[in-house]
């Protein structure tokens, strides 16, 4: 009976140390010499590729400027290596450890801060509906009888139901794999509406064949904090997240990668999305913190 206890004891004190281990992303990423960054192809100007693996946008800079400051923590330069991620597999890839850091267009929530960890939030958010010019379609009220696209895994359809003004409203969902999946559906007029995070949707229509064609419509649905995202229980990296982005924010130079990503030309085309950046994103620089969106709501 002792052997067998003992054997459960060593046995929990080793789960216990991997536990430790898998959630010690310094340790980990020292050891293997590399950092994983998970990027998305097509969240606007917060995280997108250019083709050939390259990756580029607001986000994807924040999380550069972040890993300059691990391999300052570890003492060596490591590889980066990036993953596409998309909505469904986000959260699930952070959490099993595949990703180290995830940086492209996700709203920290309550429900998610019990999976994943969340840097202070560096992207306020405005949900919108896009259009086709010439649809006639401006509210929510019009969207009845509709096809309206979505991204599976996100929230953006869920807070248009949720809207008091879409009471009544009788619209059908599809949904795309990924932003541009759903912006397609938009493109080729299988749906009559886009529901999404304002900036994606301007990334996607600037970045479209025709983008006289489209226009963003409506009321704000939502306003959403949207943040870098890690795992959960590893506070010396959290740590060093937040201080990098405080950083940033004290220099100014957040303000300045903003402007380079939203209001500036970007690549490939060199449009520009012409969105300075909004009140609610002056706070969150001047008042750094990892609040999930409920908070907003109870403003």
């Amino acid at each position: 009976m002792k052997k067998h206890l003992f054997a459960l004891a060593i046995a929990s004190l080793l789960a216990s140390t991997a536990f430790a281990q898998a959630n010690d992303t310094l340790a980990k990423v020292k050891a293997a010499g590399a950092i994983t960054m998970g990027v998305r192809d097509s969240s606007g100007a917060l995280s997108y590729t250019l083709g050939d693996g390259k990756y580029v946008g607001y986000h994807v800079e924040i999380c550069q400027r972040i890993i300059a400051n691990v391999e300052k923590a570890v003492g060596k330069k490591l590889e980066v290596k990036y993953t596409p991620v998309t909505s469904q597999n986000r959260i699930p890839l952070t959490e099993n450890g595949t990703v180290d850091i995830e940086c492209g267009s996700t709203t920290n929530n309550e429900a998610r801060q019990k999976q994943v960890a969340f840097a202070s939030t560096t992207y306020v958010e405005e949900v919108r509906i896009a259009v086709r010019a010439n649809s006639g379609i401006t509210t929510i009220a019009q969207l009845n009888g509709k096809n309206v696209a979505t991204t599976t895994g996100t929230t953006s359809v869920q807070l248009l139901r949720k809207n008091e003004r879409a009471t009544g409203v009788d619209f059908k969902e599809v949904f795309g794999k990924d932003h541009a999946d759903s912006f397609l559906l938009l493109e080729s007029g299988r749906a009559d509406a886009f529901v999404m995070d304002g900036q994606i949707l301007a990334g996607n229509i600037a970045n479209s064949k025709n983008p006289a064609e489209f226009k963003i419509v409506g009321e704000v649905l939502n306003v959403e904090p949207i943040a870098i995202m890690f795992r959960k229980d590893d506070p010396a990296f959290k740590k060093l997240a937040d201080e990098t982005i405080a950083g940033l924010a004290k220099s100014g130079e957040l303000a300045k990668l903003y402007d380079k990503w939203f209001t500036q030309a970007i690549p490939p085309k060199g449009i520009k999305l012409g969105m300075p950046a909004s009140d609610a994103n002056k706070a969150a620089w001047t008042n750094l913190n990892d609040k999930p969106v409920e908070a907003y709501a109870k403003k």
